[in-house]
Protein backbone atom coordinates (compact mmCIF):
# COMPACT_ATOMS: atom_id res chain seq x y z
CA UNK A 1 0.00 0.00 0.00
CA UNK A 2 1.45 3.34 -1.39
CA UNK A 3 1.18 6.60 1.50
CA UNK A 4 -1.63 7.87 -0.89
CA UNK A 5 -3.53 4.33 -0.69
CA UNK A 6 -3.31 4.85 3.38
CA UNK A 7 -6.54 3.94 5.20
CA UNK A 8 -8.17 7.15 6.34
CA UNK A 9 -8.26 6.29 9.87
CA UNK A 10 -4.68 6.08 9.37
CA UNK A 11 -4.34 9.19 8.01
CA UNK A 12 -6.52 11.26 9.76
CA UNK A 13 -5.16 9.94 13.18
CA UNK A 14 -1.17 11.37 11.95
CA UNK A 15 -2.67 14.38 10.95
CA UNK A 16 -3.86 15.26 13.96
CA UNK A 17 -1.08 14.22 16.23
CA UNK A 18 1.25 16.44 13.37
CA UNK A 19 -1.33 19.92 13.74
CA UNK A 20 -1.37 19.13 17.33
CA UNK A 21 2.80 19.00 18.22
CA UNK A 22 3.39 21.14 15.61
CA UNK A 23 1.18 23.88 16.88
CA UNK A 24 2.53 23.56 20.47
CA UNK A 25 6.61 23.83 19.34
CA UNK A 26 4.87 27.19 17.70
CA UNK A 27 3.74 28.38 20.60
CA UNK A 28 6.96 28.06 22.74
CA UNK A 29 8.32 31.42 23.71
CA UNK A 30 11.50 32.31 22.25
CA UNK A 31 13.35 31.90 25.15
CA UNK A 32 12.56 28.16 25.43
CA UNK A 33 13.76 27.86 22.15
CA UNK A 34 17.52 29.44 22.61
CA UNK A 35 17.26 27.52 25.75
CA UNK A 36 16.27 23.98 24.23
CA UNK A 37 19.20 24.82 21.17
CA UNK A 38 21.90 25.24 23.85
CA UNK A 39 21.17 22.55 25.78
CA UNK A 40 21.03 19.99 23.29
CA UNK A 41 24.28 21.11 22.07
CA UNK A 42 25.61 20.68 24.71
CA UNK A 43 23.94 16.87 25.69
CA UNK A 44 25.24 15.54 22.39
CA UNK A 45 28.66 17.40 22.65
CA UNK A 46 28.77 15.97 25.99
CA UNK A 47 28.28 12.02 24.94
CA UNK A 48 31.38 10.36 24.56
CA UNK A 49 30.03 7.78 21.97
CA UNK A 50 28.45 10.09 19.68
CA UNK A 51 31.54 12.78 19.84
CA UNK A 52 33.98 9.74 18.91
CA UNK A 53 32.25 9.78 15.04
CA UNK A 54 33.36 11.80 12.36
CA UNK A 55 30.51 12.66 9.90
CA UNK A 56 27.36 14.05 11.41
CA UNK A 57 24.11 14.54 9.40
CA UNK A 58 21.89 17.54 10.23
CA UNK A 59 19.48 19.70 9.15
CA UNK A 60 18.86 23.61 9.86
CA UNK A 61 15.33 24.41 11.72
CA UNK A 62 12.14 25.03 10.18
CA UNK A 63 8.63 25.17 11.58
CA UNK A 64 9.91 25.76 14.96
CA UNK A 65 12.12 22.81 14.81
CA UNK A 66 14.91 22.49 17.00
CA UNK A 67 17.40 24.49 16.59
CA UNK A 68 20.70 23.08 15.43
CA UNK A 69 22.99 26.17 14.70
CA UNK A 70 24.38 25.67 18.19
CA UNK A 71 24.80 22.06 17.74
CA UNK A 72 26.64 22.97 14.38
CA UNK A 73 29.01 25.23 15.64
CA UNK A 74 30.09 23.00 18.56
CA UNK A 75 30.41 20.14 15.79
CA UNK A 76 32.91 22.52 13.90
CA UNK A 77 34.43 23.63 16.58
CA UNK A 78 35.59 19.84 17.61
CA UNK A 79 37.05 19.48 14.06
CA UNK A 80 33.93 17.20 13.27
CA UNK A 81 32.34 17.31 9.35
CA UNK A 82 28.89 18.56 8.98
CA UNK A 83 26.75 17.80 6.21
CA UNK A 84 23.24 19.40 5.06
CA UNK A 85 20.30 17.25 3.09
CA UNK A 86 19.25 18.78 -0.46
CA UNK A 87 16.41 17.45 -2.48
CA UNK A 88 17.52 14.89 -4.90
CA UNK A 89 17.48 16.80 -8.52
CA UNK A 90 16.72 13.19 -10.29
CA UNK A 91 15.03 11.10 -7.76
CA UNK A 92 11.86 13.18 -6.17
CA UNK A 93 11.42 12.37 -3.05
CA UNK A 94 14.94 11.17 -1.97
CA UNK A 95 17.76 13.69 -0.14
CA UNK A 96 21.69 13.82 -0.84
CA UNK A 97 23.61 15.16 1.52
CA UNK A 98 26.42 17.37 1.01
CA UNK A 99 29.24 19.03 2.66
CA UNK A 100 28.26 21.84 4.63
CA UNK A 101 31.43 24.78 6.33
CA UNK A 102 31.23 27.82 7.05
CA UNK A 103 32.12 28.94 3.73
CA UNK A 104 29.11 27.20 1.99
CA UNK A 105 26.94 29.05 0.15
CA UNK A 106 23.15 28.32 0.91
CA UNK A 107 20.07 28.52 -1.25
CA UNK A 108 16.25 27.82 -0.31
CA UNK A 109 14.82 24.69 -2.42
CA UNK A 110 11.19 24.87 -3.50
CA UNK A 111 9.70 24.40 0.59
CA UNK A 112 11.85 27.96 1.18
CA UNK A 113 14.71 25.85 3.13
CA UNK A 114 18.34 26.65 2.81
CA UNK A 115 20.03 23.99 1.40
CA UNK A 116 24.06 24.01 -0.14
CA UNK A 117 24.33 24.90 -3.74
CA UNK A 118 24.06 21.23 -5.56
CA UNK A 119 27.88 19.78 -5.88
CA UNK A 120 28.71 16.65 -6.54
CA UNK A 121 32.25 17.07 -5.57
CA UNK A 122 30.37 17.88 -2.06
CA UNK A 123 28.20 14.52 -1.65
CA UNK A 124 28.61 12.21 1.02
CA UNK A 125 26.80 8.52 0.35
CA UNK A 126 24.15 7.83 3.16
CA UNK A 127 25.93 4.82 4.20
CA UNK A 128 29.32 6.70 4.69
CA UNK A 129 27.63 9.19 7.53
CA UNK A 130 28.52 8.09 11.26
CA UNK A 131 25.29 9.81 12.64
CA UNK A 132 22.23 10.81 10.59
CA UNK A 133 19.79 13.65 13.24
CA UNK A 134 16.81 13.59 11.63
CA UNK A 135 13.98 16.26 11.93
CA UNK A 136 10.48 15.25 13.32
CA UNK A 137 7.07 16.06 14.40
CA UNK A 138 6.50 13.62 17.06
CA UNK A 139 8.62 10.35 18.54
CA UNK A 140 6.66 7.99 21.01
CA UNK A 141 9.01 5.67 23.58
CA UNK A 142 9.09 2.80 20.88
CA UNK A 143 10.85 4.84 18.08
CA UNK A 144 8.31 5.55 16.01
CA UNK A 145 9.12 8.67 14.00
CA UNK A 146 6.31 11.04 12.54
CA UNK A 147 7.45 13.53 9.80
CA UNK A 148 6.16 16.37 8.14
CA UNK A 149 4.42 13.60 5.57
CA UNK A 150 6.65 14.24 2.56
CA UNK A 151 8.51 11.01 3.58
CA UNK A 152 11.93 12.45 2.51
CA UNK A 153 13.46 10.83 5.49
CA UNK A 154 12.26 7.42 5.17
CA UNK A 155 12.96 6.79 1.27
CA UNK A 156 16.38 8.38 1.81
CA UNK A 157 17.01 5.76 5.22
CA UNK A 158 15.78 3.13 3.63
CA UNK A 159 18.76 3.14 1.37
CA UNK A 160 20.83 2.01 4.11
CA UNK A 161 22.21 -1.64 4.48
CA UNK A 162 20.73 -3.48 7.45
CA UNK A 163 24.03 -3.94 9.21
CA UNK A 164 25.23 -0.20 8.32
CA UNK A 165 26.88 1.45 11.39
CA UNK A 166 25.33 4.88 11.05
CA UNK A 167 22.87 6.17 13.57
CA UNK A 168 19.98 7.61 12.97
CA UNK A 169 18.73 9.99 15.59
CA UNK A 170 15.88 12.55 15.61
CA UNK A 171 15.97 15.68 17.40
CA UNK A 172 12.99 17.39 19.23
CA UNK A 173 12.20 19.61 21.66
CA UNK A 174 10.51 18.23 24.54
CA UNK A 175 6.97 18.34 24.02
CA UNK A 176 6.79 16.61 20.77
CA UNK A 177 7.44 13.12 22.62
CA UNK A 178 3.47 11.24 22.31
CA UNK A 179 1.89 8.33 24.08
CA UNK A 180 1.93 6.73 20.50
CA UNK A 181 2.83 7.54 16.81
CA UNK A 182 0.40 5.64 14.37
CA UNK A 183 2.85 3.47 12.43
CA UNK A 184 2.97 2.60 8.24
CA UNK A 185 4.79 0.47 6.61
CA UNK A 186 7.02 2.57 4.90
CA UNK A 187 7.79 4.04 8.51
CA UNK A 188 11.75 3.48 9.43
CA UNK A 189 12.07 3.58 12.99
CA UNK A 190 14.38 5.42 14.44
CA UNK A 191 17.30 4.02 16.77
CA UNK A 192 17.73 7.30 19.50
CA UNK A 193 16.10 10.28 19.80
CA UNK A 194 17.62 13.28 21.65
CA UNK A 195 15.62 15.91 23.46
CA UNK A 196 16.75 18.93 25.59
CA UNK A 197 16.49 17.12 28.63
CA UNK A 198 17.05 13.20 27.84
CA UNK A 199 18.40 10.89 25.53
CA UNK A 200 16.36 7.55 24.47
CA UNK A 201 17.96 4.71 23.06
CA UNK A 202 15.25 2.81 21.56
CA UNK A 203 17.97 0.04 20.67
Amino acid sequence: MSQLQQPASLSQSRSAIRQHVRQLRQQLPATTHAKAATELAKRITNTAALMSKQHFALYLANDAELNTEPLIQALWQAGKDVYLPVLHPFCPGYLLFLHYRKTTELQPNRFGIPEPQLNCANIMPVAALDIIFTPLVAFDTSGNRLGMGGGFYDRTLSQLPADSPCQVIGLAHNCQQVAKVPTASWDIPLQQVITPAKHFDFR
